[in-house]
C-alpha cells in the first residue's frame, strides 16, 4: 500500500496548518478557533444543571459564529474545526435549554 502513506520529501516533520490553501486567512482562523474554543467550553457546562446560562450563551455564540464562518470558510481544515465548535455549541446550548435557559 504505497499510496497510503506520504512523507515530506525534505524530512521535516508536517505541521498543522488551517491555511492549506498556501493563502493567509486570519480573519477565518480566529472564527474558526472560536467557534471551536466556545462549542468545547460550551458541552461541558451544558452538562452541569446550575450553569446553564453559560452554556446557553456560549453555545448560541458558538454556533452563530461557526454558521457564519462555515459560509465564509476557504479550506477543507477550517470547515472541519469549524464544524466540530458548532455541533459542540449546539449540544451545550441544547443542555443548557433542557437545565434552564436564561431563566
Amino acid at each position: 500500500m504505497p499510496d497510503g502513506v506520504s512523507a515530506p520529501i525534505d524530512g521535516r516533520p508536517a505541521r498543522m496548518t488551517l491555511n492549506s490553501d498556501g493563502k493567509r486567512h486570519p480573519v477565518l482562523n480566529t472564527m474558526a478557533v472560536f467557534a471551536l474554543v466556545t462549542g468545547v467550553a460550551a458541552f461541558p457546562l451544558g452538562l452541569i444543571r446550575h450553569n446553564h446560562l453559560p452554556a446557553t450563551v456560549l453555545g448560541m455564540l458558538a454556533f452563530g459564529v461557526g454558521l457564519v464562518a462555515q459560509m465564509l470558510s476557504a479550506t477543507r481544515e477550517q470547515r472541519i474545526v469549524i464544524m466540530c465548535g458548532v455541533v459542540a455549541g449546539f449540544v451545550g446550548m441544547g443542555l443548557g435549554i433542557a437545565h434552564g435557559g436564561f431563566g
